[in-house]
């Protein structure tokens, strides 16, 4: 029996939909192929992608794990049939092929770590001793010779060359780097260490003055004291860790206040308010004690009558704010300024220690905000991220 008309017409408009459905897909798909961008765009995004890849393995400067995960990365940047990374005593990394070539190749590149110039050699008994060509280039940090990034192909061309000193001089950014965090992580500590220093002679002698003088006159508050004392030092010696919580570290002030209420009775008189939420945010060890030293010492010390701090740290979104103030005798803004810069030499060196351990773990941009003048008091302000990766307390 024929189809009618209209069942005729049904089907070709089924079929016509169908293929209008098909193209606009297969347009779509092709327009998202072309917005990848041109070979030479996904060539240079493949190459930063490979070298991104690697960074993330030497940022601990080179040792035989990063290496190791590193050189995948950059074997695949290259191109080469194999690729390994050398320090200054062996193979810390081999990727490919040809690894019968690897117990020789500290042999081969002896030079180039001794001289610090790039070799080429060929395949066979008087180059490499093998199938592959290798060209060896030395990773340099500043005028040292650190190790060396050896490519091997079947060929060595003046483009492999070219290459292979390139990784290698990237390798030796990503050490220097590394080896520049190292040394901001041990600056870090010898500031520590240096209030650890400066705590001893300024506090103290004096703590334990105010113990002795109530060892006759009041028994119970001397072994209070001493007791204070002991959790002061023990917390402020520590031998481990460069970052603690904002509640370790008002317990610390809560103690050193303690003792010196017990030298300078209503004399020091203190406000806190804290919002609870901020009190497991990490921060730089021994960070608010120094600027409530301070604060004591250089603000209220020196004054008439009694002197107030108030000590706050608040909730500002992704970050803790902490604020510490006085109403003590103040300082110069412009002597300060040259202080904090290191231009000048100052009693104020607790503020300048926190101050610059606060750029070096934070950047510029959280340095202490410290608003004074001469008889006005004093209002220090630090503000650190309530989520800090790789900052453990």
């Amino acid at each position: 029996m024929p189809d009618s008309p209209l069942l005729t017409a049904a089907a070709v408009a089924v079929i016509a939909m169908a293929i209008a459905v098909v193209v606009g897909v297969g347009l779509k798909v092709l327009r998202s192929f072309r917005d990848l961008g041109t070979d030479a765009e996904r060539a240079t995004y493949h190459t930063l992608h490979a070298a991104s890849q690697a960074g993330q393995h030497l940022r601990r400067g080179l040792n035989p794990a990063g290496a190791s995960k590193a050189s995948r990365h950059l074997r695949t940047l290259l191109g080469c049939d194999a690729l390994a990374i050398t320090d200054t005593s062996g193979v810390l990394a081999w990727d490919g092929a040809a690894e019968d070539l690897k117990p020789r190749l500290m042999e081969l590149a002896a030079e180039v770590l001794a001289g610090g110039r790039t070799a080429v050699l060929s395949p066979g008994p008087d180059g490499t001793g093998g199938a592959l060509a290798a060209v060896i280039a030395p990773v340099r940090a500043g005028s040292r010779v650190v190790g060396a990034v050896a490519a091997f192909a079947s060929s060595a061309g003046s483009g492999l060359v070219r290459a292979a000193g390139e990784v290698a001089d990237w390798v030796a950014v990503q050490v220097e780097l590394a080896e520049l965090d190292a040394s901001r992580t041990q600056l870090m500590e010898a500031e520590v260490r240096a209030l650890r220093a400066q705590i001893s002679p300024h506090f103290i002698y004096n703590s334990l003055n105010a113990i002795a003088s109530f060892i006759n006159t009041d028994p119970a508050r001397a072994r209070e004291l001493v007791v204070e004392f002991a959790d002061f030092t023990r917390y402020s010696f520590r031998r481990h860790g460069d970052f603690t919580t904002l509640a370790e570290e008002l317990r610390c002030i809560d103690r050193y206040l303690l003792l010196e209420r017990a030298r300078f009775g209503e004399r020091v008189q203190v406000s806190l308010r804290v919002a609870p939420e901020v009190l497991s945010t990490v921060i730089p060890f021994l960070s608010l004690q120094p600027l409530v030293e301070n604060a004591v010492r250089h603000g209220l010390e020196a004054k008439e009558g009694p002197g107030h701090i108030t000590i706050t740290a608040d909730d500002a979104g992704a970050y803790a704010q902490v604020t510490i103030e006085d109403d003590g005798v103040g300082m110069d803004p412009e002597q300060l300024q040259s202080m904090l810069a290191g231009h000048i030499d100052g009693e104020h060196v607790g503020l300048r220690n926190v101050d610059a351990r606060l750029r070096q773990v934070y950047g510029d941009a959280h340095g202490l905000v410290i608003e004074t003048a001469p008889g006005e008091g004093t209002l220090i302000t630090m503000k650190v991220p309530k989520s800090q990766p790789g900052h453990d307390a």
